[in-house]
């Protein structure tokens, strides 16, 4: 018998279901991206720019570094949800005591980690003298929870794979009260600066983590959490690897080109810097809500491989590519229009306004297409084909990136020439993986029987 916090994906219409996994997802999401708008709102009134922009220059960094292991959470989210859809409660039970196992350890790693290689790799990006001493403080700070960090991506993994997108939401909600509140006392009342925006992330972190260990252990049936039996079973990290490390390999690779762009950025000087960090910011949240859509199609389509209802496969693609498009033109073109005053939340200088400006009237114009790109490869992925859309995404839009910052920008060094390589890497890709996507229809949904195994290692 289904709670009423899990999701029937594999019966029954589609659409009011696909909204209804989406919506807290979307929230959840955003209620993320409030700790890291709450640090840079707090830090950049309270403490100046220089602080503004020593946060916001670690962020494609510590994505870098940390989306290798989150990757392997997408893993964790398609198997679960296989074995769900499958009503195979054994290999379910395997499956969320390897994901948690593998949670700790992954984030014990990336402590020292983050501790040891946050200056060197800061120097390395250009970060300027003036900010990288923060900047260095702040990252070290944030991956000391890095435990609590894990915790939470791996354990909301496994209850999305359920259809459970509502406990997340709350568990969320309650952290982020914790977070601005801690911000205003240790910037405003201790004048901790970075230091405190960090300490009160870990705090609320830490907070949502525990929820979410509590939620696990006190579920029935094949979803319950038993400390005692935390343990890594071999083919279930097996299987969890194969379709999640190509997924965070994607995402870290995706990082290093974001990172050669920061530090591009970073040769403006520390206004252009400031601006970037809060219009990236706002960028977030559009590129949350449509993330939301992507884990959608993940999951959809997972169920429904494990219960072999491949006459759905093609509408939860549809739908999801519908429901992405409206989500990505209305936040992006939406947060455009209001941008001035958005920004102002962030700064009051109008020097960072305008460049944060100059930003958004590329990139969140031409989001949507970011959105239906990340949607293709949710369902692709969720087929258990992971390989694949990495090497697309790879190609179509980290290398893409990567050359056109050595060639086209090094012959038109300007913001403009640099944010542009965006919206054309998205396009370019998207088309890639459409077609793609075709061919692996052609491939598994045609034929009656295919092997878990057969799909899991292509």
């Amino acid at each position: 018998m289904k709670r009423s916090y899990e999701i029937n994906m594999c019966e029954g219409p589609l659409f009011n279901k696909i909204i209804i996994f989406a919506i807290p997802l979307i929230l959840s999401g955003i209620l993320q991206l409030l700790f890291n708008a709450a640090d840079i709102i707090v830090v950049g009134r309270f403490s100046g720019s220089h602080s503004l922009a020593a946060v916001g220059s670690t962020s494609s960094l510590i994505n870098m570094l940390v989306n290798l292991f989150i990757g392997v959470s997408v893993g964790a989210n398609v198997l679960v949800g296989r074995y769900y859809g499958a009503n195979d409660v054994d290999n379910m039970k395997e499956s969320v005591h390897t994901a948690i196992y593998t949670a700790i350890v992954s984030s014990v790693i990336m402590v020292f980690v983050g501790i040891i290689l946050a200056r060197p790799l800061l120097e390395l990006m250009g970060t300027p003298e003036n900010v990288i001493d923060l900047s260095v403080i702040y990252m070290r700070i944030y991956f000391i929870g890095m435990p609590a960090f894990m915790i939470y991506n791996f354990g909301a993994a496994i209850l999305r794979a359920i259809g459970d997108t509502k406990r997340p939401l709350y568990f969320l909600m309650i952290a982020g009260i914790v977070n601005v509140i801690f911000n205003l006392i240790f910037v405003i009342l201790f004048h901790m600066g970075v230091a405190g925006v960090a300490l009160a992330t870990i705090i609320s972190q830490s907070i949502s983590a525990i929820f979410i260990l509590l939620s696990l252990m006190q579920s029935e049936g094949a979803l319950r959490l038993e400390i005692k039996k935390l343990k890594i079973h071999r083919d279930k990290l097996i299987q969890m690897l194969k379709i999640g490390l190509p997924a965070g390999l994607q995402g870290t690779i995706f990082s290093i080109s974001n990172v050669l762009i920061q530090s591009s950025v970073n040769t403006f000087g520390d206004t252009v810097m400031a601006g970037n960090t809060a219009s990236n910011n706002i960028e977030g949240f559009i590129y949350t809500a449509m993330n939301a859509i992507y884990q959608t199609s993940l999951s959809f389509t997972s169920q429904n491989i494990g219960a072999k209802k491949y006459n759905r496969i093609d509408k939860i693609l549809i739908q999801c590519l519908l429901v992405v498009s409206a989500v990505g033109l209305v936040l992006g073109c939406g947060a455009y229009l209001f941008g001035e005053g958005l920004l102002s939340l962030y700064t009051t200088s109008e020097d960072v306004i305008q460049f944060g400006l100059l930003r958004m009237s590329i990139i969140c114009t031409f989001y949507l297409f970011c959105g239906i790109m990340d949607v293709f490869v949710g369902s692709i992925r969720g087929l258990g084909y992971s390989i694949m859309p990495m090497l697309v995404s790879l190609s179509g839009a980290c290398l893409f990136r990567v050359i056109w910052i050595f060639t086209i920008f090094q012959m038109d060094p300007t913001l403009h020439t640099l944010y542009i390589s965006y919206p054309i890497s998205w396009i370019l890709t998207l088309s890639i993986h459409f077609i793609c996507y075709l061919v692996i229809r052609r491939k598994v949904l045609f034929v009656q029987t295919p092997s878990q195994e057969e799909c899991t290692t292509i």
